[in-house]
């Protein structure tokens, strides 16, 4: 017979829609209570509606270090804490590297970087000062492989992932535990708010190329609806890992990707050696 389930508090970012949407509603379904926000308040309005005190629908644009701050404090004001972090907020910018703007580039990293940095910053010391905590970052497939044309889009998840695994090594002695979900294929509008580029004609063959290989993509596109109770258990696993895929096929993908990586630094080693200079390691 299992135990009744303890509601717990968590704060979701980019919850009014796709995933976000559906890990909100699956958390206040099931009795908890929620810190949901977006940038246009009045998509989050139904939520009051229907879970009633249990849900908190706040405005916010990540990007604004000041105010995540305001956000998280209004939060822990109304729930007495923080449990759970999702950051889920982001878009993906698609292009060339030589096509997309300065200001598409920082506007990418503003969202997909910096505001699960700033998210994270601000509820550290209250988890820390509980002793337990657990922050998602949501990344990415693309934060572990990049294709063309999807650069600045890859590059902001690399970047989450690196800043994600850090920041585990250094709160796992406070109780608190770091997980990034890595989606593969599903069914959201995740570039529909995206910026669009000025196509180069240059890359049109890199473009097609890519469009033809994904035909052949082993990845069959997934239900968000049915993420819901993955995310739930990630956030319920007493241990839960670092790193974990949503969705199918994606670990024999990667193993090949990560083979043909070691295989080129085994290629080319002899150029490491070459850097080394005469100097021998002990």
């Amino acid at each position: 017979m299992t135990s009744a389930h303890q509601p717990i508090t968590w704060f979701v970012t980019g919850a009014s829609r796709g995933l976000g949407a559906h890990w909100v509603k699956a958390a206040l379904d099931r009795g908890d209570r929620v810190a949901a926000t977006s940038r246009s308040i009045s998509t989050l309005d139904h939520l009051v509606e229907t879970y009633g005190d249990r849900a908190l629908p706040l405005q916010l644009d990540v990007s604004d270090a000041a105010a995540v701050d305001q956000a998280v404090r209004t939060a822990e004001e109304r729930f007495g804490g923080i449990d759970v972090l999702v950051n889920n907020a982001g878009h993906a910018l698609m292009g060339a590297v030589e096509e997309v703007s300065p200001e598409q580039a920082r506007a990418q990293y503003d969202v997909n970087f910096f505001g699960p940095l700033w998210t994270s910053r601000a509820v550290l010391p209250g988890m820390r000062a509980r002793g337990n905590g657990r922050i998602i970052q949501v990344s990415s497939y693309g934060g572990l492989v990049a294709y063309p044309t999807m650069g600045l889009y890859h590059s902001s998840k690399w970047a989450l992932e690196a800043m994600s695994q850090a920041l585990a090594g250094e709160v796992a002695g406070h109780g608190i535990h770091v997980t990034l979900v890595e989606p593969l294929t599903f069914a959201t509008d995740l570039g529909t708010s995206a910026p669009a580029v000025k196509p180069m004609p240059v890359y049109d063959g890199v473009r097609a190329a890519l469009m033809a290989g994904m035909q052949d993509s082993p990845f069959v596109t997934g239900d968000p609806a049915a993420t819901a109770d993955a995310l739930l258990a990630i956030a319920d696993a007493p241990n839960p890992p670092l790193r974990v895929l949503f969705g199918s096929n994606g670990i024999k993908t990667l193993r090949a990707e990560y083979d043909r990586r070691i295989d080129e630094l085994e290629k080319w080693d002899h150029i490491s050696q070459l850097a080394q200079g005469d100097a021998v390691p002990e």
